[in-house]
């Protein structure tokens, strides 16, 4: 299991500083957090208290989400661009981004759709907010809790309501993605290596349906929060894409989840 510190006690220490909330499978957190692990480059997790104001982590980073990378005196990075970059100039060895350009532009532009604003973790994360607000049972303390996560993400009704068509839509082209590779005999998204690609998406699969408690031992009160329960997202969601997760996970990431 994963030691974690405060974020005043990583921001104090050497190397590379990880900064997550435990026991959740964050997506933008799995995909840099697997980037780091591939590359076997040893990091200090520091704690992300949801509850808190986050006064630490602004007074650091002058900015109050997560994941965040530090690298020694350098400043924070919580750009998920800015933190591969980070990890592949540190540790060159695996190479997660490709070499040739043509693999490259697709590695990145799929990865834009999964991890940029208005892609998939922010379409889902709408969906959430949206499903949160429109239950007319849930307390008052909750519904403040997805207003204010919503208005990250620019939440209304109708960005809400079209989100799902964006997931289908992302969804179905890294689909298409992985049965091309098939044809030619790949074994991964990008040719027949790994990449920030296999790893991002093994992390943000999670937004549809995360893998099971004894594989992914999350706080039981967020699972309900991370499923889909769109019927158009779960016919997109193929199982192509949700096996290549298990693949990746299981080949290369580390089964049973250390969150």
């Amino acid at each position: 299991m994963a030691e974690y510190v405060t974020i005043e006690e990583a921001r104090k220490r050497s190397g590379m500083r990880l900064i997550i909330a435990e026991k959740l499978p964050g997506p933008w957190a799995e995909g840099i957090k697997g980037v780091l692990d591939v590359k076997k480059i040893p990091y200090t997790r520091g704690r992300f208290d949801m509850a808190s104001d986050h006064r630490d982590l602004i007074d650091w980073t002058a900015q109050a989400s997560v994941p965040v990378i530090a690298w020694n005196e350098e400043f924070p990075r919580s750009n998920w661009m800015e933190q591969l970059f980070l990890a592949e100039k540190i540790q060159p060895q695996p190479a997660l981004i490709p070499r040739n350009i043509e693999q490259r532009m697709r590695m990145f532009g799929l990865l834009n759709e999964l991890c940029a604003p208005h892609g998939f973790g922010w379409s889902r994360r709408l969906m959430l907010v949206h499903m949160g607000l429109s239950n007319p049972d849930l307390p008052a303390e909750n519904k403040a809790f997805f207003r204010g996560f919503g208005a990250k993400y620019g939440y209304s009704p109708a960005a809400a309501l079209a989100a799902p068509a964006r997931v289908i839509e992302i969804l179905d082209a890294l689909s298409a993605e992985l049965v091309s590779a098939k044809a030619r005999g790949d074994r991964y998204f990008i040719g027949n290596k790994l990449s920030a690609l296999d790893i991002y998406w093994a992390g943000f699969s999670h937004l549809i349906e995360p893998l099971p408690a004894e594989l992914c031992p999350m706080l039981d009160e967020f699972r309900p929060m991370y499923m889909n329960y769109d019927p158009g997202v779960a016919a997109a969601a193929k199982p192509i894409l949700m096996e290549h997760r298990e693949f990746i996970y299981r080949e290369h990431l580390g089964l049973p989840m250390d969150l």
